[in-house]
Formats: structure tokens, C-alpha cells, sequence
């Protein structure tokens, strides 16, 4: 099979290289403004890894021509943030036909569905299946040019969900003949709701500001900045997250207990800060070097503002979330709160029962 992936970072060079290894045809399509990366791919002739995923393997073509990825594509994985969704997409249109298979990879907020609609498809068209999962399976790091170390490969507890529904069962089976442990998603809501990085990454930060700013980073951003407290400001805004899931109608799971399962974490405890603290599957993961950092521009400013956005339509109390964005709007003099990107009016769904959301 013919695979496209779309993106050149940590993750997209992790897909690349499972995808290639599972024994697919892979091509690497990135922006101009990445050129670097997609280069150092094409020089080496693929990429290398070290950590859970060890070898050599060998890239079709990577650059900056979409056309040249797209090009018999039946399978094509966008791998990046939440910002890099809408023009992946828009690069993509003029190259969609029918029957192919769109992955957002991680959905992150939403993304399959804002995927979809820039590629001008209605989200309920079953002839062009896009799909998201509800985080990226790995912890990686690019280490060198086409280099890369995989800390971790998630070993469960992940899931994917389609647009439309109707094309899960088909999707699925065709992705887990690459990504094992991957489980099957009821809605897109699901794979959304199940993103722990905003429940993490911007507490973490918040609670580690001054150490962050002080020594621009030089810390283990699990092991060394969460502690008990940070631990217990984690599980607040997890059990938020779980009642905004259970007034929409969607059964979530709890850190914890989803990091056993994935494999990241060790200790069968819902103690926060013990789960994650001592997890293998972070050690070594080194903090941001600044606040100017996805943990808050995606993970609070995408998707945490879009929990929000569904707890005011569902009636969800959550001070906490709420105190989050107060503060990091405080810290980095930018109101998150102004035009968030991913609302339900923006996305659509503005006046939608609960029961025609869960049919997405």
C-alpha cells in the first residue's frame, strides 16, 4: 500500500518509519518553511531510529511536492499540531478521490472533523473516510537529521474514530495491520475528550514557571516537575474532564489508570503524581525550553478551550480548567479566551442536540 505522510516532526517521522516497517510504500510531504527536515530524510534515503523502535528504514520520497505524495495514495496520516490540520487539508484537496483514507494523527481537537471540512466534504460523505486517534503512539524525539528516539510505543489504550462512523469497523482492521495496540472509538467526541495533554502539559507548566523560565528547560518535565501537588491539581482537572464526557454521553477512562494500559506508567495507583512521576514511559522527556510551547498553545489553547466550550453548553462546573486558563492568560499576557479556534460554532455544531453530536 501506497502511504502519505503529511508532517516532518517528532511524530510524523515515528509514523513514517512504522509505517515503512510494516512494509508499506511511504512518502513525506512537508510545507517549504520544513524543508530541512523533509531534506535530511531524502539525503539519508530514510530514517533511522534508536529506543522502542530500532533500525533503518527506507522513505519512497520526501519533500515539498504534494502532488509526489499523493500520487497513488490510498492511505494518507497527517501528523502534527492542531494549527497544521486545516492546511494539510487544503493542500490535499485538489489531489481527493473517492475511497481514500484520511488519518488525523493525533486528532488532538477535533481534527478529523475539521480535516473533513477542508476538504470541502460534507462530514457524514462515506465517500472519503477521515479519521483521528485520540493521541500519537509514541514519545519521541528527534535526536539528528532523519534520526530519531522512540522513549516509548504505546502498547494499548488508544483509540481511533471515523468520519462517518459507518467506516470504523473498515478503518480500524486497516490500521491496526500497522499500529498495534490501537483499540476502536465510539465518536470522534471520544477520541477528542481522551487527549490527556491538556489534563498534563499545561499544569505541569503553570506549577513549573519559574524553574521553566529560570533554566530554560533543564529538568525532566515528568519525574522532576510533578510533584504531589502538581499531582493533585492533575487529577482536578482530569475529573473535570471525565464530567464533561459523562454529561455528553461518552465513557472515558482516568490517567492513571489509561497509562497502565498504554504502557507508560508502572504503578497501579490512582495517585497522580506517583503515576506519573515514576512512569518509564516519560523518563528522560526533558521540559520546554520556553512558555511559548505547544503545552500551552495547543493543548490549552485548542483543546482545553474547547472542553470549556462544551462544559458551558452541558452545564459542567469546572473551576478548575477555568483557573488554568486564567492564570497561563495571566503569565503569558495572551487571553486565551479571546477567539478560541475550535468552538462548536466554529466547527458547525453550533445549536446540535447531544444526541446528533454522538451520531458524528
Amino acid at each position: 500500500m501506497k502511504i502519505a505522510v503529511l508532517g516532518s516532526g517528532n511524530g510524523a517521522h515515528a509514523v513514517a518509519f512504522e509505517c515503512a516497517r510494516a512494509g508499506h510504500e511511504v512518502s513525506i510531504f512537508d510545507f517549504p518553511s520544513f524543508s530541512a527536515s523533509v531534506e535530511a530524510i531524502a539525503a539519508a534515503g530514510g530514517i533511522s531510529s534508536v529506543g522502542r523502535m530500532e533500525g533503518f528504514q527506507k522513505i519512497a520520497y520526501a519533500g515539498t511536492d504534494i502532488a509526489a505524495v499523493m500520487e497513488g495514495a490510498s492511505l494518507i496520516i497527517a501528523v502534527g499540531p492542531s494549527y497544521s490540520t486545516e492546511p494539510f487539508a487544503e493542500a490535499c484537496r485538489p489531489y481527493v478521490r473517492e475511497g481514500q483514507v484520511y488519518v488525523v494523527m493525533p486528532g488532538s481537537c477535533m481534527g478529523a472533523l475539521v480535516f473533513k471540512r477542508a476538504l470541502g466534504l460534507d462530514p457524514l460523505d462515506e465517500r472519503v473516510c477521515v479519521a483521528e486517534t485520540s493521541t500519537l503512539p509514541y514519545a519521541v524525539r528527534i535526536m539528528g537529521p532523519a534520526s530519531i528516539d522512540v522513549y516509548h510505543r504505546l502498547i494499548g489504550a488508544y483509540t481511533v474514530a471515523t468520519l462517518p462512523r459507518s467506516r470504523g469497523d473498515e478503518v480500524y482492521e486497516l490500521l491496526t495491520g500497522i499500529f498495534t495496540g490501537m483499540e476502536k472509538g465510539r465518536s470522534v467526541f471520544e477520541t477528542t475528550l481522551s487527549n490527556s495533554n491538556p489534563v498534563i502539559h499545561p499544569v505541569v507548566t503553570t506549577l513549573n514557571v519559574g524553574l521553566i523560565e529560570r533554566t530554560r528547560g533543564d529538568f525532566e518535565f515528568y519525574s522532576e516537575g510533578i510533584t504531589p501537588s502538581v499531582g493533585n491539581l492533575m487529577e482536578a482537572i482530569d475529573t473535570e474532564r471525565l464530567r464533561i464526557g459523562e454529561a455528553l454521553g461518552v465513557k472515558l477512562e482516568r490517567g492513571p489508570s489509561k497509562g497502565i494500559r498504554q504502557g507508560y506508567a508502572n504503578v497501579d495507583t490512582e495517585d497522580y503524581c506517583l503515576s506519573y512521576s515514576t512512569a518509564p514511559g516519560f523518563a528522560g522527556i526533558r521540559a520546554q525550553s520556553s512558555l511559548d510551547h505547544r503545552y500551552y498553545n495547543e493543548d490549552l489553547g485548542y483543546t482545553m478551550m474547547f472542553w470549556l466550550d462544551l462544559a458551558d453548553r452541558f452545564g459542567v462546573d469546572v473551576p478548575g480548567m477555568q483557573s488554568l486558563v486564567t492564570l497561563a492568560s495571566m503569565i503569558t499576557k495572551k487571553d486565551f479566551r479571546k477567539d478560541p479556534p475550535r468552538t462548536l460554532a466554529s466547527l458547525g455544531l453550533d445549536g446540535w442536540t447531544r444526541e446528533q453530536l454522538l451520531e458524528l
